[in-house]
């Protein structure tokens, strides 16, 4: 299951969640990127998907940890940014980011890894539903973002430093700056999608479809109930509408069929589907038409 699906509820920082969505990234990538080449000898070596590295390696200045210490690293890891309440677990998001990237389990593919974890701890924190990621805001400010994971590789600089063996002020210096880039990704989603206007716009749409006699009437109801809850059990329907049951299920069977809807079976609850060929008219600040 995908990270966009919740797959990795509770799994984010686990090693076995880590190690999935390694495999799953590369696995998607073209067998000509699944190599990487070392420096020094030239030598080409095969990045082998879900595999931890099995050499040493450097990364700049930074010397990651020894192959062999991986899994008590990565164990540690776990333990670390496990069950953790809401507000640690936001900022555990961008603590967990530089750590992650400090132990470097793979050959290849950390950053986008890290990118993918942290994302996936945010959308289970945050409920962000994906309209909004991390990722995005770090390519924007790809030069600070890599200045602020140099300094936290470094040594702590004296004992008001933390307590433990890296820079606790440069971790906490890049945590502010994750976190500040999370909120310009928010507002700059908020900007395109203009949530506010979102609910009018669809609701105009559905009342002039069903004038064309496009939908059946009522469907606005059906879409309005689940822009405010976020899904609708099918059993609500009928009261809902107001309605017989076999009028409720041709309202919903019209909606699916047209694709403004989704579930995932017939018996699960209904999803607004957000349909590409609706993007500029019920979204335009995001997709001009």
């Amino acid at each position: 299951m995908s990270p966009y699906r919740g797959g990795l509820n509770g799994r984010a920082t686990t090693q076995d969640g880590i190690i999935e969505v390694h495999r799953r990234f590369c696995e998607l990538l073209p067998a000509d990127l699944l190599w990487v080449e070392n420096p020094d000898t030239k030598e080409r070596i095969e990045v082998v998907p879900g595999k931890l590295r099995d050499r040493d390696i450097a990364v700049g200045r930074h010397v990651p940890v020894s192959p062999g210490a991986l899994p008590r690293f990565l164990t540690r890891f776990e333990e670390a940014y496990a069950k953790l309440g809401r507000t640690d677990a936001i900022i555990a998001s961008a603590c967990a980011h530089h750590r992650l990237l400090w132990i470097h389990p793979f050959l290849d593919g950390n950053g986008r890894v890290a990118r993918l974890m942290s994302y996936a701890m945010q959308r289970e924190t945050l409920d962000t539903g994906g309209i909004w990621s991390i990722a995005r805001g770090l390519a924007r400010n790809e030069a600070a973002y890599k200045q602020h994971l140099t300094a936290c590789d470094m040594q702590r600089r004296n004992d008001l430093d933390g307590r433990g063996t890296l820079s606790e002020e440069a971790l906490a210096e890049f945590s502010i700056f994750f976190l500040q880039t999370c909120i310009d990704q928010v507002a700059f989603m908020q900007a395109l999608v203009q949530p506010e206007q979102l609910r009018n716009r669809i609701l105009i749409w559905a009342e002039e479809e069903a004038r064309a006699d496009r939908l059946p009437q009522k469907s606005g109801a059906v879409l309005e109930a689940i822009l405010f809850r976020g899904e609708l059990p099918r059993g609500d329907v009928t009261a809902l509408l107001q309605t017989s049951e076999r009028s409720a299920r041709r309202v919903t069977s019209a909606l699916l069929e047209a694709e403004i809807l989704t579930s995932e079976s017939p018996r699960a609850p209904l999803h607004l589907a957000f349909p590409a060929r609706l993007a500029s008219r019920w979204m335009p600040g995001l997709f001009p038409g």
